[in-house]
């Protein structure tokens, strides 16, 4: 199987369906992004582990990484090998001493176990030509984004410092760690311009 190395460029709500979320992976070597749609949680697990947040409990892919260090279980590479009826098909490449084993998993907990074990993330290059989007359309995407965001920005310029940071710390009270990301660099970039 041709397979091509991707990595999350993005993370941002599906418009599609409520609380859903479209996670953007990008070609390594390439120009190609496969846009897959997850869940809330799952977003949160990959955005925590991407911008090096660290949640007051173990989250569950933090549990798996724990319990397969325990074992002596490496995971190799994670590889998104399938897309049937728009459902996309992923699996883990483990190793221990004892065996190899290949697990089934969700796209979305291979690529939250993926960044957490250091592992490069593959995409079969079959399933990169079916469900791929090439630069123009993904260009027609982002623009669209990009107003959406635009318009949402405005409203959180209009809110005080004070008011910023009462919505960060329930955010993180949620565990809504994207938004409080988000929320975190609007007071930082605030505070700095206002030093």
């Amino acid at each position: 199987m041709k397979k091509v190395e991707v990595e999350v460029s993005d993370i941002a709500l599906s418009g599609s369906s409520s609380g859903a979320y479209a996670m953007v992976l990008s070609e390594v070597e390439g120009n190609r992004k496969l846009p897959i749609v997850i869940g809330g949680s799952e977003a949160q697990a990959i955005a925590i582990e991407i911008e090096k947040m660290k949640a007051s409990r173990p989250l569950t892919h933090d549990l798996f990484k724990s319990a397969f260090g325990s074992f002596g279980i490496r995971v190799l590479e994670v590889i998104i090998y399938n897309m049937v009826e728009g459902v996309f098909f992923a699996k883990m490449h483990c190793v221990s001493e004892e065996k190899t084993e290949e697990i089934d998993c969700r796209p979305s907990d291979a690529v939250a176990i993926a960044y957490r074990f250091g592992c490069p993330i593959y995409c079969a290059e079959s399933v990169m030509q079916m469900a791929g989007i090439g630069p123009e359309e993904m260009e027609r995407v982002e623009q669209a984004e990009a107003a959406a965001e635009a318009a949402e920005e405005s409203t959180v310029k209009e809110r005080s410092i004070g008011e910023l940071q009462k919505e960060l710390a329930q955010a993180i009270a949620r565990e809504d760690y994207e938004l409080a990301s988000s929320l975190r660099d609007e007071i930082e970039a605030r505070e700095k311009s206002n030093s």
